[in-house]
C-alpha cells in the first residue's frame, strides 16, 4: 500500500512517478523498498490518468457504529443519527485530498 501512496504523492507534488522516485519516497518513509513492487507499479500505472482514476473512484460511506449498552441493564436513550454523507460530498472530500 505504500506503494501506492508513494505514487499519489508525486502525482500530488506534479513528479515524475518513476522507480528512482518511488524509491526514494520509501525510503524516505523508512520503510524497506521491493524492487519489484516498484517496477510493477510503475509499469502498472504507465498508461494510467490518474486524475481520471481518483475521479471515477467509488467512495464507500462508513455507517456509524451502534452505541454498546450501558452497564447494569439501563436503557440507553435512542439517539439520531446524523445523515449520511452523499456520493457527491464524499467525492468533493476525496478531490480535496488529492487535488
Amino acid at each position: 500500500m505504500e506503494y501506492v501512496y508513494a505514487a499519489l504523492l508525486l502525482h500530488k507534488q506534479k513528479k515524475e512517478i518513476n522507480e528512482a522516485n518511488i524509491t526514494n519516497v520509501i525510503k524516505a518513509s523508512g520503510a524497506a523498498v521491493n524492487e519489484a513492487q516498484v517496477k510493477a507499479l510503475v509499469a502498472a500505472l504507465a498508461d494510467v490518468n490518474i486524475e481520471e482514476a481518483i475521479k471515477a473512484a467509488p467512495v464507500a460511506v462508513a455507517a456509524a457504529p451502534a452505541a454498546a449498552p450501558a452497564a447494569g441493564g439501563a436503557k440507553e436513550e435512542k439517539k439520531e443519527e446524523a445523515p449520511a454523507k452523499t456520493e457527491e460530498q464524499a467525492m468533493e472530500g476525496l478531490s480535496a485530498l488529492f487535488g
